[in-house]
């Protein structure tokens, strides 16, 4: 594969002969000049310089923005019995994400001290304090940051969740909260047979069988109503301070979406249906869908598919969830069906989550924006990232289309 790279003393990088997604249509034969990580010129129709990349009429995208992902945590264990270094997970992680043209990463990071469970506070510590370390240390082709999820029924996730948080880097958006409370019998959730079928082997650790380990989830439940209701009120009490951007997850009905509201959500995460999702956007609530149910066309746990409500106009964010190559192949899938334009299929995983989550430096290919960017080609029927430029690679590089 042969390389274009900048050299280490030079700080500028142009490419051209792109179809460059600029301003919400598509610019034909592009070129887009970067220094020092920042976009300082976007012009079309040029002719390139010597020193210019050839993007041999590839799309240039702005670098994929995910709000919500999973990936950390399952690289760090990938197996029940294999638990692998937390600082090589995340660099192996960190290759995967760059490769699906996502440069910009919230890393759940599950506050649970349930002690059946695969998350922990001791593990969410460990993931948090990776991230954290990835970050310091510069170069890396992916904006490492973190989702703080808060399981609703955990007794000391919350202390431990603001232990993190008062550590945090205060340059950038408020850091992002999400409430969330995987009981059976509601939220994602509330068809208690989905619950049963997604349950693993692993989890039957007091029980015989997953009927009776649902029955003792839910009496344990039933006895940790009001735990719930004051760790949802101190998430509430932190977002109406400022102190975080808090998101509502897996909200059934309009009625819930109004109740986050009042109680301090700004973003709705994984609406279950489309009544929440219209509530959510007529609060101007953004509404983030799962890229796998975008992909699939259906959800995994039988709730509102996410092309419904990109259909309807009340989708605004994709995230990848749990499969990172989800966002860009959904991007193309829903093009080629006709769902949204291509520009609009973009702004899902651009623009859209870089404005609901404050990056007001990314999202977009404008002059003064970060230069966050990826190199696609449409390998039908699906798209191949060659080549990303992140702003915060120490050694950034593009890779010529006709060589890959």
């Amino acid at each position: 594969m042969n390389l274009l790279t900048r050299q280490p003393t030079r700080t500028t990088l142009t490419i051209g002969g792109v179809r460059a997604v600029v301003d919400g249509r598509l610019l034909e034969d592009a070129r887009i000049t970067v220094d020092n990580g920042v976009i300082v010129e976007v012009a079309s129709g040029t002719r390139l310089g010597a020193d210019a990349v050839d993007g041999r009429g590839a799309f240039l995208l702005p670098g994929l923005i995910d709000t919500h992902t999973d990936g950390f945590e399952r690289e760090r264990q990938p197996r029940q019995t294999a638990t692998l270094d937390t600082a090589f997970a995340l660099r192996s992680f960190e290759a995967r994400l760059a490769g699906a043209g996502i440069t910009t990463a919230f890393h759940g990071v599950g506050f649970d001290d349930r002690a059946d469970h695969f998350r922990s506070l001791e593990v969410a510590a460990e993931l948090w304090q990776a991230i954290a370390e990835r970050r310091r240390a510069g170069g890396a082709p992916v904006d490492h940051r973190v989702l703080y999820r808060l399981e609703a029924r955990t007794v000391d996730g919350f202390e431990a969740m603001r232990a993190c948080l008062d550590r945090e880097d205060s340059d950038g958006p408020r850091p992002l909260v999400s409430f969330e409370d995987h009981t059976p019998g509601q939220g994602q959730y509330r068809d208690v047979r989905r619950y049963v079928e997604a349950m693993s082997d692993d989890e039957l650790i007091t029980a015989t069988s997953r009927e009776e380990r649902v029955a003792q989830i839910l009496a344990a439940a039933e006895s940790t109503r009001e735990l719930a209701e004051r760790n949802r009120e101190r998430v509430g009490d932190l977002a109406l301070a400022g102190a975080v951007t808090a998101l509502a997850h897996d909200v059934e009905d309009a009625e819930g979406i109004t109740h986050a509201a009042d109680w301090g959500a700004a973003i709705a995460e994984f609406p279950l249906t489309v009544e929440a999702a219209r509530r959510a956007r007529e609060l101007a609530m953004p509404v983030v869908s799962g890229g796998p149910n975008a992909l699939r066309g259906l959800s995994h746990s039988g709730n509102v598919a996410a092309r419904d409500l990109i259909t309807a106009g009340l989708c605004t964010v994709l995230a990848s969830d749990y499969l990172p190559t989800s966002l860009l192949a959904s991007v193309w899938l829903l093009t080629r069906n006709h769902v949204v334009s291509l520009p609009q299929a973009v702004a899902l995983v651009t623009s859209g989550p870089a404005a609901a989550v404050g990056l007001d430096d990314r999202g977009v290919i404008e002059v003064g924006r970060r230069a966050d960017l990826i190199l696609v080609v449409d390998d039908y029927p699906w798209p191949r990232v060659v080549a990303v430029n992140s702003a915060g690679c120490n050694d950034p590089a593009f890779t010529d289309p006709s060589a890959a």
